[in-house]
């Protein structure tokens, strides 16, 4: 009980309203037993009409009142479930966007969406009807105390049938919670295999993958199946013990009670008042058991949440320049991946002024792609620093720092939004000629030309439904809507026709115009032919620098 209101995290006064909700809702709830006590006690002895009449009166007037104060306490409790539910669904998104994406990446893609399922059974367990249930459970001591004024042994018989069920309730939560911890794991485990048949589709019938899927998914079914069952058998068989045990009780509160009537210790009335009362005890508690289940998921759901919660996020503070002129400085710097034995690169120092064109070359795996993932603030280094304008970038304002870079990542995604929003992201108050221009350059005008909605178009499946060539051209017009003053291009020109390399040219050369310093990561002859710096990652474990004095000049042979 603690444990659930602690989780619930009730604001005090909204518990304490809540609360009062709930008592005069339970005290006016012994106005049936009462009635029926004194209907048979007073009206039934006696047959004063007047009496009957008032008895009736009165109990209709509590039983109005009870609905009264049970609708306001739902409505308390719908307050309680609805801010709970928002805190809950935004903390829990919040965890996968903010999170550092090193912390994120080493959690398998299964293991992340599980943020969301977990939040969803947390509003599930915790709704307004629940809630109310475990508010009415202190309650059921009222009863059993006013049945204890009636008769000290029916309150005996009543109790005991309490404690049985409660505890059979928690003892049901507890291997349930077990039981929801596995399926939690293994919905994990189907969340990847579902990954992997919907989002790799070719590689999935190229290399004929579906018979080892479909054998992995059946065995997971299997495991599924037999702990669902389980789950569901407790759950069933603590249902049919409340409701055994509430007709159990009947049974020895009225063998009892008649008893105590032959024998001269107590009266009809109060024997069936009793037996009310002592149903209207059992009720909450039966209930409570009930959801010990629903609770035992939630309960382990927040587990999930509270691991996700330990997370290191990005920081929303830091300090910002004025104006950032591109300049770009390593000092000391090295990366090593978590649990590998040797750095991708270390000592790596080079200071690179405004306005100058360096390229990253290095084999598969030499650490280009992660250099690119450091300068645009995605991962951090294990020594060193990284310098802009002699700003620490760790010590940066991460907001502000990506508003001053362009970043095109190898394999470029989109957002589910239309092709203009993705395109204006950078620079929501773009002026629509400039937004032509970067169309363009980037060679996509035929395209929209030729599409049906154009630059209108909706992308869904963040773009992967597009062909890599337009994917990366409307990549490349994003970088060139933003108004940064640093660019870093990893492989732009990598699978792309001549037309899409001829636009790639015509974008860096439109940002050495603009002033901007380009990092690219890149293989091409031409590109690497006019860069100023050339950092080679080959060398290992400090990367080889060449410098160079000339300047960039837009290739022409790309025909």
């Amino acid at each position: 009980m603690n444990e659930i209101f602690r989780r619930l995290k009730l604001r005090p006064g909204l518990a304490m309203e809540i609360g009062i909700a709930s008592l005069f809702a339970n005290i006016l709830a012994l106005a049936p037993p009462i009635f029926v006590i004194q209907v048979l006690n007073r009206y039934i002895a006696h047959g004063v009409d007047a009496t009957l009449v008032t008895l009736t009166s009165g109990a209709l007037l509590a039983v109005g009142l009870e609905f009264v104060f049970r609708l306001i306490r739902g409505k308390l409790a719908r307050a309680v479930s609805e801010q709970t539910d928002a805190e809950i669904s935004v903390a829990g998104y919040g965890i996968l966007v903010l999170a550092k994406a090193g912390a994120l990446g080493r959690l398998p893609v299964g293991q992340r969406r599980q943020v969301i399922s977990a939040a969803q059974n947390v509003e599930t367990a915790y709704g307004s009807g629940n809630i109310s249930a475990v508010f009415d459970v202190p309650f059921s001591l009222l009863f059993i105390g006013v049945l204890y004024l009636l008769s000290p042994t029916l309150s005996g018989v009543a109790g005991a049938f309490l404690v049985f069920v409660y505890a059979a309730g928690r003892i049901g939560a507890h291997y349930h919670q077990k039981l929801s911890r596995q399926l939690i794991r293994e919905a994990s485990t189907a969340n990847m295999l579902v990954n992997t048949a919907s989002e790799h589709i070719d590689t999935v019938r190229a290399y004929n993958n579906a018979g080892f899927l479909y054998r992995s998914w059946m065995n997971l079914f299997a495991r599924s199946l037999g702990m669902r069952k389980s789950a569901e058998a407790i759950l069933n068989l603590i249902s049919i013990l409340s409701q055994s045990s509430a007709a159990l009780m009947s049974i020895a509160m009225i063998t009892i009670a008649a008893t105590m009537v032959v024998g001269g210790n107590l009266d009809v009335g109060t024997m069936i008042g009793a037996n009310i009362l002592a149903a209207r005890a059992l009720a909450p508690i039966a209930k409570f058991a009930q959801l010990s289940g629903v609770f035992a998921s939630a309960v382990e759901s927040l587990a999930v949440l509270k691991e996700f919660s330990t997370l290191p996020t990005e920081s929303n503070t830091g300090s910002i320049k004025s104006e950032y002129t591109g300049n770009l400085e390593f000092k000391d710097l090295a990366y090593l991946f978590p649990g590998a034995s040797t750095p991708l690169f270390e000592n790596f120092n080079l200071n690179i002024k405004p306005n100058t064109i360096v390229v990253i070359c290095g084999a598969n795996g030499t650490g280009k792609s992660t250099l690119a993932r450091l300068i645009a603030g995605i991962l951090e280094p294990v020594r060193g620093q990284i310098l802009v304008d002699g700003l620490d970038l760790q010590q940066a304002s991460l907001a502000w720092w990506r508003r001053q870079i362009a970043y095109l990542p190898q394999e470029p995604a989109l957002i589910n939004a239309t092709i203009r929003e993705n395109l204006t992201i950078p620079n929501p108050q773009v002026d629509e000629a400039i937004l032509r221009h970067a169309i363009k350059v980037a060679g996509l005008e035929t395209y929209f030309d030729e599409s049906f909605d154009g630059i209108d178009a909706k992308v869904i499946n963040n773009g992967t439904n597009l062909s890599p060539g337009i994917r990366r051209r409307i990549a490349l017009a994003r970088a060139l809507l933003s108004e940064c003053k640093l660019a870093v291009f990893d492989e732009p020109t990598d699978g792309l026709d001549r037309e899409g390399v001829a636009s790639v040219y015509g974008a860096i050369d439109m940002l050495v115009r603009r002033g901007c310093t380009i990092l690219m990561i890149s293989h091409d002859p031409k590109i690497i032919k006019g860069a100023q710096v050339v950092v080679d990652l080959n060398a290992k474990p400090v990367p080889r620098i060449s410098e160079r004095s000339h300047a960039f000049a837009k290739p022409k042979e790309v025909s």
